[in-house]
């Protein structure tokens, strides 16, 4: 190597990068505890929202717990 060349380092093993939207984050977390109708890219889902993380939310429905990712939602509407 020489003097003006730069030196690269690399990682030994593959890196996990996670994109947040803190305006989406922050504007679902003041909806927790609401009933929602929740878009996403395989279809749409009612329930409650129950918890969210940076990367995903956690909805309750008809007894059965879903945990959405962010990025895979369209829209979210309130019911009521």
């Amino acid at each position: 190597m020489t003097m003006n060349q730069p030196h690269y380092s690399y990682p030994s093993s593959p890196q996990l990068v996670a994109l947040v939207d803190p305006y989406v984050y922050q504007t679902l977390q003041s909806i927790v505890g609401r009933e929602v109708v929740v878009e996403t890219a395989r279809g749409s889902v009612q329930g409650m929202l129950r918890e969210v993380r940076p990367d995903h939310i956690i909805l309750s429905s008809n007894r059965t717990t879903l945990f959405i990712r962010i990025q895979q939602i369209v829209w979210i509407r309130l019911t009521n």
